[in-house]
């Protein structure tokens, strides 16, 4: 299980980069617009860099529902590798069953 703080953590970082994702998208468009002037590119490039760090998605980690857990998260899943192992073995997870061969 992973601690509290780090599972709040990402749980702020989410809201964040969710309520600047608006701003952020202005923000690029200006920046990637090819008619824009260099100055307009300049303030909007200002005003980017004025943002939270944490206002980008890429600032998350993806883990693990259930534990917390940051490495060997299945995307699909949302779990980590035990707890989908687990999950399979129950039967939780339609259409997946243990390889053999």
């Amino acid at each position: 299980m992973a601690k509290k703080s780090m599972i709040a953590r990402e749980v702020k970082r989410r809201q964040t980069a969710k309520r600047f994702e608006k701003k952020r998208a202005q923000l690029k468009a200006v920046i990637n617009d090819r008619s824009a002037s260099p100055e307009q590119i300049d303030v909007a490039l200002a005003a980017m860099q004025k943002l939270p760090r944490d206002a980008g998605p890429s600032r998350q980690q993806r883990r693990c529902q259930v534990t917390g857990r940051p490495h060997a998260v299945y995307r699909k899943f949302g779990l980590s590798r035990n707890k989908l192992r687990e999950a399979v073995m129950r039967g939780d997870v339609p259409g997946v069953v243990k390889a053999s061969w």
